[in-house]
C-alpha cells in the first residue's frame, strides 16, 4: 500500500527511508551482470528482469547456470535475490514471487499448472482488485477454480480478458522476451526561425521542451536513467553532452539537469540555432517507486496534470517559466 495510507493506519510504525540514488546505481550494476551472462533479456523494471535461456542447455545445465547467476549478482552486490525458472514469463514471475525473499523457484515443463492451481487468484499478475472481486463473485478464488470455468462464462462478464485470464490459469503465456536496449529514447528538439544567444529565451525553451518530453515519457508509462542536451549553433556546430542520472520522471528532477548540462556545454555568447533534449536508458515505470515518499506524490501531481492536457489539451497548463512576457500577462 501507499506510504501515507500505511502511516495513516499504524502512526507509530517506523519507517525506513530508502535512498533513490543507491537503487539506481544498483539497478545498473546487476544490468551490466545479467547482460554480460545471458543471450537475450529483458528489464522490465529497475528490479526486474526477465531472462531467455533458449539454447544454453546444449552447452549449460540451465537449472545450474541460473544458480550460478543468483549466486554471482550476490556476491558483486550483496543484494538479495530472488528468481523463478519456467517455460515462460507469466509461469517464471508467479514463482519469482512465490520465492520471495530470497529464494528461486524451478517449474519444469508439463508442471505450470501443478504449482499454479494451489495459489490464490490475486497471485495472477494483471488481475487487480476489481477483478478479484468479480471473480469471487462468481465463486472463484483459486487459479483451478479459474482453469475449470468455461471460457464462455468468463468472457461474459470480462470480455477478451476473460480468455486470457482463463489461459493464465493454465500457464498459457507465449509472450516473448523483448531486448532491453540502452538506446531506446524519447526526444524533442526545435530548430528556431531566428538563431539566439538571449540566455532568457534559450532558459524558456529548455523548460518547454523538457516539459513536452518528461510529459511523452510518463504517457507511455516509463522513468528514464540517462539526460541528453543537444545544441546546434549558427555555423551549424552540432554538440551534445549527456549524464546518467538516479531514475525519474519528474518535471522537477529532470528540468535540474537539463539546465545542469546546458551550462556546461553552452559557448557562452554563440548564437543558437537548435536545442534538443533526449531521455534514454528507458525502463517501465512500477510500484517500486512507491519507496520513495516524496516523488511519489510528485509522481501523482505530474500526472494528474497529463490528465488534465490530456483532456483539454497540451496548451492549457504551462509552467509559467515557459511562457513569453506576454503571454504570460494574459494569464495574469
Amino acid at each position: 500500500m501507499p506510504a501515507m495510507t500505511a502511516k495513516k493506519l499504524c502512526p507509530d510504525a517506523l519507517f525506513i527511508k530508502g535512498s533513490h540514488h543507491e537503487y539506481s546505481h544498483y539497478s545498473r550494476i546487476v544490468t551490466q551482470i545479467i547482460a554480460a551472462s545471458v543471450p537475450h533479456y529483458e528489464k522490465a523494471s529497475i528490479d526486474e528482469f526477465y531472462c531467455d535461456m533458449t539454447g544454453m542447455d546444449k552447452f549449460f545445465g540451465v537449472s545450474a547456470y541460473t544458480q550460478q547467476l543468483r549466486e554471482k549478482i550476490t556476491k558483486e552486490t550483496g543484494l538479495p535475490i530472488s528468481y523463478g525458472l519456467s517455460p515462460n514469463k507469466l509461469v517464471s514471475k508467479i514463482a519469482t514471487n512465490e520465492a520471495k525473499p530470497n529464494g528461486f523457484l524451478e517449474i519444469p515443463a508439463g508442471k505450470e499448472t501443478a504449482f499454479l492451481w494451489p495459489l490464490t487468484i490475486d497471485k495472477i499478475p494483471m488481475a487487480g482488485k476489481q477483478t478479484q472481486q468479480q471473480l469471487h463473485s462468481m465463486g472463484i478464488f483459486t487459479i483451478e477454480q479459474l482453469a475449470h470455468t468455461p471460457i464462455k462464462n468468463l468472457e461474459h462478464v470480462f470480455g477478451k480478458w476473460g480468455h486470457r485470464l482463463w489461459e493464465k490459469a493454465h500457464g498459457i503465456d507465449d509472450n516473448p522476451v523483448e531486448s532491453y536496449s540502452e538506446q531506446k529514447s524519447i526526444s524533442h528538439e526545435n530548430t528556431f526561425n531566428d538563431d539566439s544567444n538571449d540566455l532568457n529565451f534559450l532558459g524558456k525553451e529548455l523548460v518547454r521542451l523538457t516539459e513536452k518530453t518528461a510529459f511523452e515519457l510518463r504517457q507511455e508509462e516509463k522513468i528514464t536513467g540517462c539526460i541528453t542536451v543537444k545544441i546546434r549553433y549558427e555555423d551549424f556546430t552540432t554538440v551534445s553532452k549527456q549524464e546518467v542520472i538516479d531514475y525519474s520522471a519528474l518535471d522537477n528532477v529532470l528540468l535540474a539537469k537539463v539546465k545542469d548540462l546546458f551550462a556546461k556545454l553552452y559557448k557562452k555568447g554563440k548564437k543558437v540555432r537548435l536545442l534538443g533534449v533526449r531521455f534514454s536508458h528507458l525502463v517501465p515505470m512500477t510500484l517500486q517507486m512507491n519507496l520513495f515518499n516524496n516523488e511519489t506524490e510528485k509522481l501523482d501531481l505530474f500526472k494528474t496534470i497529463d490528465n488534465i492536457k490530456n483532456e483539454f489539451g497540451s496548451g492549457v497548463i504551462q509552467k509559467a517559466t515557459s511562457l513569453p512576457v506576454s503571454d504570460k500577462k494574459k494569464k495574469q
